[in-house]
């Protein structure tokens, strides 16, 4: 079959690329207050946290988690896209959170749930929607 290869513990080096590791993890910025922008049409939902200048900091949809298809839309993505922003915003050590919702797909309401779920305080909720006042015109009836 094959020479069978036996793993040798080594004291010190195991230890310290794990630890290498995690450091590269730790957030780099720390933020109390920001903005949580929701964006959520029939096929996907995104959402974005921003610091009050608008910077991104931290962001996810629910095709980047996996789903694929018509399971995109749905609430249960949407709740899992705010739970994972709500947790790597609380890791970045946000305390509150303005949120600004654009779209008409069904993960609106969730998205904005699972993030309040992770304890972070939300200051007001916008509807951001962008609403035709009169729209494209409508076609010539055919002449025959």
């Amino acid at each position: 079959m094959g020479k069978k290869r036996i793993a040798k513990k080594e004291e010190g080096t195991a230890a310290e690329g794990a630890k290498a590791h995690g450091a590269s993890k730790t957030p780099k910025k720390k933020v109390t207050s920001g903005v949580l922008y929701v964006e959520s049409t029939y096929n996907n939902t995104r959402a974005a946290f921003t610091d009050t200048a608008g910077n991104v900091l931290v962001w996810s949809s629910s095709g980047s988690l996996g789903f694929k298809g018509a399971k995109k839309g749905t609430p249960f993505a949407a709740s899992k896209v705010g739970d994972l922003v709500g947790e790597k915003a609380q890791a970045l050590g946000a305390k509150e959170a303005a949120v600004v919702v654009k779209g008409t797909g069904s993960g609106r309401e969730s998205t904005v749930r699972a993030f309040a779920a992770r304890g972070i305080d939300l200051t007001s909720i916008k509807d951001m929607t962008p609403v035709p006042h009169n729209g494209p015109q409508p076609k010539k009836p055919r002449k025959i």
